[in-house]
């Protein structure tokens, strides 16, 4: 009898079976993405646009289940995505059911998860000029974990042999040596993008990303990522993160299948930018010249996002502000700032600081003129006069690194030597905010400092005083610390080498002080030295700078907060110089004596004071 009834319900059971296997495989063939993954209650950027992503998604339509108002279904001429709007004000932390349906019946139900929002998030404090910011490239800095060098599925692997191939360096790598960039005195960390980047070579630098909601497998995971910042801000360490507005990779999930036509700029197809920025405020530029610097590609395997869309900017400001609440970053530095759309940059930036009004954003803006770089800082009178404002805190001061490449080298002239450094900071009225620019002597795409001036430590030690002592937000490159050289010339590779050490192996651990050659220590100490020193000057942070005209190529400025004063005196002459002080009186005043704080000697400061030739002298008064 039990088997005859077990046989009898057979045909209902395997119907039932059937049945749920077929609604699964519906579920699974529908939800292939949803970006943003999840969200978080009680933000400022409250309404939400969702992006569900799977084969013919759009042919649902949509519900929920909850209190939810849903503003807004949007289908594209891609049947493969759906963008849901909803808003999430009034909601509390909760797992959100979104219902798709064909023919008013419910095929399958999506979660959602609002999560609850780390308490005082919105009052985060971004980078300032108290800080002296580390720039790093993850893959070339150290490998900590060996076994993510290279990724079933992502197709550029290991090859330390090549200067353009992937090294193996990571997150895991970052964290072992935090305690190194905090020694050194810096306070930040600027990483080159860590999203993944898909491209068949050159990968490394992972400015071509293919998701932009995932840390690229060969540096970690999105966890690891987290845990960077968490052990970043166990220091008093501030993680900022390279993000990049202007164009995606080739191999970006979403360019093989586009939402829309215009997400990306077509001509049809590509064409690649003039790269002639300053078609953005010309008055007189043609629109075609102007139309091929915004909307031309930076590169052929890097398609030009179109700002001016509203579902790609909104994506773009949505995928920001969830990579600041999830990792909890202190700042953003932004790639290619100035060849973006004008108008959708300056949303992007403004949307970002009205949820957190205390964070910093710089802008890469490589341009050699400082009314043209003002142009892009906030509330900049230049860009007034076009009704332009990017709302962009912080921009970088490109002139007074051309300058730093030759000034060194250069004899006393009206416009030469240490003349340079005074004719960069007369132009600083053009500025909004001077104490909110990135100053540096090179960067990963620049011509490395001590291979301009064939390490020479002396060249050194000027040009870091000059940076780390000035108005301003100074930015170390990894490896200038030893000395580190490398010739641009040969490609980017040489100017991005692997740090000594990183690599379990390696002759040598420049990490280590007991490892490090005389020559590399000599650097290292000394900019160890001046930037601790940097860390408790509120006159270097914040301080107003009275500079004076150069002397036999001799630069003195001083910096000045409250009770506190820094006399720093640059002499570029080969040969030792002595000053008359009566000159300085209206800085000096009746101080009599100070500490020069690189050699630790006291000094007196009455009438003369001599300073070796090619030497720096940074003044406790």
């Amino acid at each position: 009898m039990k088997t005859n009834s077990f046989f009898q319900k057979a045909p209902v059971v395997f119907s039932l079976f059937l049945l749920l296997n077929i609604f699964s495989a519906e579920v699974y063939a529908q939800i292939e993405r949803i970006e943003p993954p999840f969200w978080w209650a009680g933000m400022e950027t409250s309404e939400i646009e969702i992006l569900f992503y799977g084969k013919d998604i759009a042919e649902y339509n949509v519900s929920t289940e909850e209190d939810v108002v849903i503003n807004g279904v949007l289908k594209t001429e891609n049947p493969n995505y759906l963008f849901i709007t909803i808003e999430t004000k009034n909601l509390q932390p909760q797992t959100l059911h979104f219902n798709f349906s064909k023919k008013k019946r419910v095929k399958f139900t999506q979660e959602y998860e609002l999560k609850e929002r780390k308490e005082n998030s919105a009052l985060r404090e971004g980078f300032s000029s108290a800080d002296v910011m580390y720039l790093l490239m993850p893959d070339r800095f150290a490998n900590g974990n060996p076994d993510n060098d290279s990724v079933d599925g992502l197709m550029d692997k290991l090859n330390r042999s090549e200067s353009g191939g992937r090294h193996g360096g990571d997150i895991q790598g970052i964290i072992d040596h935090l305690d190194y960039i905090k020694d050194l005195g810096a306070t930040s960390i600027w990483s080159t993008p860590l999203l993944e980047d898909n491209d068949k070579a050159y990968s490394y630098h992972t400015y071509a990303q293919s998701d932009v909601y995932k840390i690229d497998p060969r540096y970690g995971s999105n966890e690891d990522y987290k845990r960077l910042a968490k052990e970043m801000h166990d220091r008093d360490l501030k993680l900022i993160m390279d993000y990049v507005t202007n164009h995606w990779g080739a191999e970006h999930w979403m360019i093989k299948d586009l939402p829309t036509y215009d997400w990306i700029h077509q001509f049809p197809g590509y064409a690649n930018s003039n790269y002639r920025m300053e078609t953005q405020y010309d008055p007189h530029a043609s629109a075609i010249d102007t139309k091929y610097c915004v909307e031309g590609w930076f590169v052929k395997t890097m398609p030009d996002l179109n700002q001016s869309n509203p579902l790609v900017l909104n994506y773009l400001i949505q995928n920001a502000i969830w990579w600041i609440e999830f990792a909890d970053l202190d700042g953003f530095r932004v790639d290619t700032y100035s060849y973006n759309d004008k108008a959708g940059i300056s949303k992007w930036t403004k949307a970002i600081m009205d949820e957190y009004p205390n964070f910093n954003i710089v802008g890469e803006v490589w341009l050699h003129n400082q009314a043209q770089i003002s142009y892009w800082q906030k509330d900049s009178e230049i860009g007034a006069l076009q009704d332009f404002n990017s709302y962009c805190p912080s921009v970088m001061d490109f002139t007074l690194h051309d300058a730093l490449g030759s000034m060194f080298k250069e004899a006393a002239g009206w416009g030469s030597g240490m003349q340079k450094a005074y004719g960069n900071f007369v132009n600083d009225f053009l500025y909004p905010n001077t104490n909110n620019l990135l100053v540096f002597l090179e960067n990963h795409d620049t011509g490395r400092f001590n291979e301009i001036y064939n390490q020479d430590f002396n060249s050194y030690q000027l040009g870091l005083t000059l940076m780390a002592t000035t108005r301003g937000i100074p930015q170390l490159y990894y490896g200038s610390e030893i000395g580190m050289r490398g010739d641009k010339g040969k490609g980017d590779g040489d100017i991005r080498q692997d740090f000594p050490g990183g690599w379990e192996g390696d002759n040598q651990n420049a990490f280590e002080k007991s490892e490090r050659t005389k020559l590399q220590e000599n650097f290292h100490s000394f900019t160890k030295k001046l930037l601790n020193f940097r860390k408790n000057s509120k006159a270097i942070h914040q301080g107003e700078l009275t500079h004076y005209l150069p002397e036999n190529n001799v630069y003195v400025y001083f910096r000045e907060f409250e009770n506190e004063k820094v006399m720093v005196i640059l002499n570029n002459n080969e040969k030792e110089q002595t000053l008359d002080l009566n000159r300085f009186q209206e800085n000096l005043g009746r101080i009599s004596n100070g500490k020069d704080i690189l050699s630790g000697k006291q000094l007196q400061l009455e009438e003369k004071l001599s300073i070796a030739g090619k030497k720096p002298m940074v003044i406790q008064l």
